[in-house]
């Protein structure tokens, strides 16, 4: 069995929720601070078209995870299982010898709330049961966990929030967690993955962050709403999940989002600030690679269109930074890559200890060559949608400065990146590109079956809703993770070493000169 040598680094991978590359300083945002990302990005490698595989927390996540498309590996939607025989980069990385561990949230449904990691520091901050699972034999039911746009129009200032206390619990047991395996086990590598909520909506600015914005200088979005006769089915479809004619978004709405927003990105900062602090009173910081994304981003008003569930630009783009000192230069990489790519990527950097083959083909590629210099990505994304906004699975490939998406019913779309920044010029049907495109359908349909996939999702919707009801009758027994704390291995006691204390003291206690007789 693999285990890791000395020369494998630790690895602290910080994870957010719906933060859009395109928001922040180190993707060109004139105005969000962002100072400890801006940091890791100069002193780092920073890929500057990195995509989510789903635009949607759960299926993005567990991709990640396990370097598959979520499409092979079931997870379609927001309470999708994660089947516990899919090795995830924590079981790769355990194997290799590496200590591992969850502080946050993770998005796990069903039983298995760990998949690999040998510890979990807090629960979830979602459900781990069914409950959400979409209809596509009913598209139009309304559930009452779908998103609305009331978020938007509450959008202000906040001195105390649900996520906040959440992300703050997060933050507080990974940095304890850290000085504890700085005392205890200091030889070992570790994995610890902190995960956070923000800046996912509701777009509630902590105070601090939200006065450090002019309403004045907030941008609005560089392209308005689009009028309902241009808009694409996809984005109908959008428009009825969360807008339901309750709200009219005023101008006013749009920047009170957006100031929170960029409020939410500083503060999920100082979160991160936290743990590099840390790293560097524990004397990690000069062994411990930083690996920084998050899961989709959010559109934030463009289009008129808000949070994620689709394949534009600022829902699909998400930031992903890897910084190492000693081991990487600052480095910008242009190439597509994806989160797909993370596994074997940090395989790649755990070095021999992790040079054993996978358990199943990957989808992704090891980013490690690009971050060094040593080689370029491929250049090629693939990413899926297939839960709710939709009654059939949605694809999207990405290669070279080109983008198609494909979806039984939907008439595709082709856009050229490099000239079209904003998406808004669909050239698919037009003869110019007719070969590029008819590339792109062949590539779509063999790549993806899409009707199978289709039946898989209908039996998967079908069995969950079905569970769930069972499982919400009578008594109910909960999946959501329990943190198990023990108190009797906590501060002082009349048992163990005596002396424990002293070997968790940051910096370590020096022993006291003897006196001599």
């Amino acid at each position: 069995m693999p285990r890791a040598r000395k020369t494998s680094p630790n690895i602290l991978h910080v994870m957010f929720d719906q933060m859009a590359a395109l928001s922040l300083p180190c993707y060109g945002h004139p105005l969000v601070k962002a100072p400890n990302l801006r940091a890791l990005a100069e002193s780092g490698a920073v890929f500057e078209q990195a995509y989510c595989n789903a635009p949607l927390c759960s299926p993005s996540r567990h991709a990640m995870m396990t370097g598959q498309l979520a499409s092979r590996i079931g997870v379609y939607d927001n309470a999708a299982e994660l089947p516990s025989t899919i090795p995830t980069f924590a079981h790769y990385l355990r194997l290799a010898g590496y200590r591992t561990c969850l502080s946050g949230k993770m998005d796990f449904s069903g039983a298995d709330q760990l998949h690999g990691y040998e510890e979990r520091l807090t629960t979830d901050l979602s459900p781990s049961d069914f409950g959400w699972t979409p209809d596509w034999d009913q598209p139009a039911k309304r559930h009452d966990w779908f998103h609305s746009l009331q978020n938007v129009v509450e959008a202000g200032p906040c001195d105390h929030s649900l996520t906040m206390a959440y992300d703050e619990e997060a933050t507080y047991q990974a940095t304890r967690w850290l000085y504890d395996a700085a005392g205890k086990d200091p030889g070992k590598p570790f994995l610890l993955t902190v995960s956070y909520m923000h800046p996912h909506d509701p777009y509630l600015g902590p105070r601090k962050f939200w006065d450090a914005y002019a309403p004045s200088e907030i941008d609005l979005p560089e392209v308005p709403a689009i009028p309902p006769s241009r808009r694409t089915p996809a984005e109908r479809r959008l428009y009825e999940l969360y807008d339901r004619g309750e709200y009219r978004i005023r101008e006013s709405d749009l920047r009170a989002a957006r100031r929170a927003y960029y409020a939410m990105i500083d503060y999920a900062d100082d979160q991160l600030g936290q743990l590099l602090e840390t790293l560097r009173r524990t004397g990690a910081a000069e062994d411990t690679v930083v690996v920084v994304t998050s899961d989709h981003g959010d559109m934030l008003g463009e289009r008129g269109l808000w949070y994620k569930m689709t394949f534009f630009e600022r829902a699909m783009r998400v930031p992903l930074l890897l910084h190492a000192p000693g081991r990487l230069k600052p480095r910008r990489i242009g190439e597509p890559v994806s989160l797909v790519d993370l596994l074997p990527t940090l395989m790649d950097i755990a070095g021999e200890a992790a040079s054993f083959e996978p358990a199943q083909p990957l989808d992704g590629r090891s980013l490690l060559p690009a971050a060094t210099g040593r080689g370029k990505p491929d250049g090629v994304v693939h990413a899926e949608f297939m839960a709710e906004g939709t009654s059939q699975p949605m694809f999207m490939i990405r290669r070279g400065p080109f983008k198609y998406v494909g979806s039984p019913g939907d008439p595709p779309m082709l856009f050229d990146l490099s000239k079209d920044p904003h998406e808004l010029h669909n050239l698919a049907g037009s003869a110019p590109v007719g070969a590029i495109e008819a590339r792109f359908a062949e590539e779509l349909a063999g790549k993806w079956d899409i009707e199978a996939i289709r039946r898989r999702i209908l039996d998967s919707q079908r069995g969950r809703r079905l569970v769930h009801e069972a499982l919400m009758t009578g008594l109910v027994a909960p999946w959501d993770f329990q943190p198990r704390t023990d108190a009797s291995k906590a501060y002082y006691r009349n048992y163990g070493h005596p002396d424990f204390e002293r070997a968790l003291r940051i910096p370590a206690a020096a022993a006291p000169p003897r006196r001599r007789n």
